[in-house]
């Protein structure tokens, strides 16, 4: 078994509830950032699953997001402030049930280290503009980076071309 399927079907294991969040928040990527809301003004334009992920870096169930098998020509945008994050040029098929990419359109995203999941050690993705959570970044994606931004697809709104 490879390490891609093992960690999507461990992360779909865990995601048991529709949607899984941290006990700690401080796992949150921190500002500044330019674009900054309230709890209250980030409750009222997002879904309670869009929050469960973008502000409390929850997971949604794997094969859950049709952004997973979006196939058509276009830009994938951060669902809390719009900054696009993702061309679908850099979009394939993990296999994991989450929408995957090898690389961010420039300056798009910011990481960080994310211990929260076990005893393994995570590279956590965030938007650059607002700092809503994303997904991760593993090692293990295609050529010509060998990276695999795995993405929460209710963290995304998708412009077609």
């Amino acid at each position: 078994m490879s390490r891609r399927s093992l960690m999507g079907a461990v992360g779909a294991a865990l995601a048991a509830t529709p949607f899984s969040t941290r006990h700690a928040q401080a796992a949150l990527a921190e500002g500044p950032f330019e674009i900054t809301r309230t709890e209250a003004e980030w409750r009222a334009m997002l879904s309670d699953a869009e929050y469960a992920v973008l502000r409390e870096a929850g997971t949604e169930r794997a094969y859950t997001s049709p952004l997973n098998d979006e196939t058509r020509d276009g830009l994938f945008h951060c669902r809390g402030c719009d900054l696009p994050l993702y061309s679908s040029e850099t979009k394939f098929d993990s296999g994991t049930g989450w929408p995957s990419f090898y690389e961010a359109l420039p300056d798009a995203i910011g990481t960080m280290e994310d211990r929260s999941f076990l005893l393994m050690v995570r590279t956590e993705c965030h938007c650059a503009r607002c700092g809503s959570h994303l997904g991760h970044i593993f090692e293990d994606g295609p050529e010509p980076t060998g990276m695999r931004h795995c993405i929460n697809g209710v963290a995304l709104r998708f412009q077609p071309a």
